[in-house]
Order: C-alpha cells, then sequence, then structure tokens
C-alpha cells in the first residue's frame, strides 16, 4: 500500500466537470494498492495517517493531525503510484493491484477512515481532475 499525503487548504476531484468531493484545511491522500495488501495493511496505515503530526500548532511547530485541526480528507484512488519507470520510458505497472480486488481494498479503507474524521472521495477508476492548495508545501509519501 502506498500513499501520497499532502497538506491542504483546500481540494476538490471533478469527474466530467461535476465536483464529486471536496473538503477545505486536511489531507488529500492519493492511495495505491498492491498485490500483497490486506486489512493489516490498511490499519497500520489509517492509524498512521490519523496521527500523522503535520498540522502547525500554536507556535508554528507541526505538531498537530488532521484530527486534532477538525480537519478532512479527500481520498484519491490512482494505481499509478506501482508505476515501475526504472527500465525504458513506459512505466510498468505489474505491482499495482488489478482493479476488481484494488477497489474492495480501497472501499474499506475509507470506511475505516469515516469512522473517525470526513472523508471525501473521488470515483474509483474515473478519469479525473483534481485540484487543490498544498499548505506548506507538506507532502508526505507512506508505504506499507
Amino acid at each position: 500500500m502506498k500513499i501520497v499525503a499532502q497538506r491542504v487548504e483546500y481540494a476538490k476531484v471533478e469527474v466530467n466537470n461535476e465536483i464529486v468531493g471536496k473538503i477545505d484545511n486536511g489531507l488529500m491522500l492519493l492511495v495505491s494498492f498492491t498485490q500483497t495488501d490486506t486489512e493489516k495493511e490498511i490499519d497500520w496505515m489509517v492509524n498512521k495517517i490519523l496521527g500523522l503530526r503535520i498540522f502547525d500548532d500554536e507556535n508554528g511547530v507541526m505538531n498537530k493531525n488532521v484530527l486534532d485541526t477538525n480537519g478532512s480528507i479527500l481520498s484519491i484512488s490512482q494505481f499509478t503510484l506501482y508505476g515501475d519507470a526504472l527500465k525504458g520510458n513506459r512505466p510498468s505497472y505489474i505491482k499495482a493491484l488489478n482493479g476488481e480486488e484494488a477497489i474492495k481494498l480501497y472501499n474499506l479503507f475509507n470506511e475505516k477512515l469515516k469512522e473517525h474524521i470526513k472523508v471525501e472521495t473521488g470515483i474509483f477508476g474515473a478519469e479525473m481532475r483534481v485540484s487543490l492548495l498544498n499548505d506548506g508545501p507538506v507532502t508526505i509519501i507512506l508505504e506499507k
């Protein structure tokens, strides 16, 4: 499981020129799965994301997590995170989990997040346009 987490002032995702997910203040997550991922990796990642102290406290020190700031999450599925471009110029996506299995894990991941925080999503497998204002900028890559 691989996630790119960005601290944002706002983020939105559009499909066919229609906004399908939108947040203010929080985390925008690009989420990808590989063949060995299970619920165990999802549980670890949910805890890591919710506890990630990348928001400023009153002294300007990154000491708060998304829950401390009453933030939200915009979760976007993105299989291309497992693209391997070491050989040649066309990435190989052989490490990315197939869509049929990945959607199950993606839905489970979002449901587990929703137990703790407001979560908006894109549409799995759709052609999406993502807009955001990265705050900081703060971008963290997580892999389990």
